[in-house]
């Protein structure tokens, strides 16, 4: 009975080995090179023109914020990116005069988020910060401001006084909390179409009164030009009248006689036969 063998290469074994060690250490270099490149790229974060960068850690507030251009953060932060330019917020808003009239008023309120206090306004309010405080505190202080004056004002020659008004309101209560105010700009007052009319017709009755004040004024002038144009007058006829005597006309009708007597024109000359009479000069035909 014949027995078979088996042969086993424990050293063909033994040399593979080696090799499937070697394919283990690559792959886990490249996770580990993986891994490091992405915790690097998650540590780059970059922040637009006109923003401002605050940090959180698992949803905290760090108090950190980073300008504008390329930062290197710890990967484990993320960054909430609010702007600091200037915006704009239009509000149409009814509101009393403080005679109870109701008025229609258009106003654009520019303002800006304050750099240093960005990180306090994004953990108290959010990022939504325009929506919830600076639109509700606007509406209270136009409220505020038209209450204290007329239709009559509000509609002529107190806008700029009004948006003064607001704007101190509005600053008094948002810078504290963050935001700027840049400007408040009343673009239009509406009133109620009687109250419309009684002022247009009291401003053309103050524009005709000056226009007379003015016309009466000219004629006063006026009057007052003829008096002395007169009165010049008068004083040069006065001085006039005392300097020409009867002997000073009677000479100067002499001195008239003698030279048509001496000139070559043919002439016939009639002496008066008064006493004083002056001569007649004819000029034959």
């Amino acid at each position: 009975m014949t027995s078979s063998g088996r042969t086993f290469d424990v050293g063909g074994s033994l040399n593979a080995m080696p090799g499937l060690a070697t394919l283990r250490n690559r792959f886990l270099r490249i996770v580990v090179v993986i891994v490091l490149l992405i915790l690097f790229w998650s540590s780059i974060t970059s922040v637009p023109t006109g923003n401002v960068g605050v940090l959180t850690l698992f949803g905290k507030v760090t108090g950190d914020v980073l300008g504008e251009g390329l930062h290197l953060i710890n990967p484990l932060k993320s960054v909430q990116k609010l702007t600091i330019q200037t915006q704009s917020v239009k509000e149409s808003a009814n509101t009393p005069s403080n005679e109870g009239l109701m008025l229609a008023l258009d106003t654009s309120l520019l303002f800006h988020l304050d750099r240093d206090q960005a990180a306090q306004v994004f953990q108290t309010v959010g990022e939504n910060y325009a929506e919830k405080i600076v639109e509700p505190t606007l509406r209270s202080s136009i409220r505020a401001a038209t209450s204290a004056h007329s239709a009559n004002a509000l509609y002529t020659n107190a806008r700029e006084l009004v948006q003064e008004e607001i704007q101190k309101e509005l600053s008094a209560q948002l810078k504290p909390r963050g935001i700027v105010i840049e400007a408040v700009l009343l673009r239009d007052v509406q009133v109620p179409a009687d109250v419309k009319k009684s002022i247009e017709g009291k401003q053309q009755a103050e524009q005709d009164a000056l226009r007379m004040n003015f016309v009466l004024d000219k004629e006063k002038r006026e009057a007052e030009r003829k008096r002395i144009e007169a009165q010049g007058i008068a004083d040069f006829q006065k001085i006039v009248a005392q300097g020409i005597s009867p002997q000073l006309l009677e000479w100067k009708g002499i001195e008239a006689t003698e030279k048509l007597a001496t000139s070559s024109n043919t002439k016939v000359i009639v002496v008066g036969n008064s006493k004083n009479g002056l001569p007649l000069v004819l000029e034959p035909k």
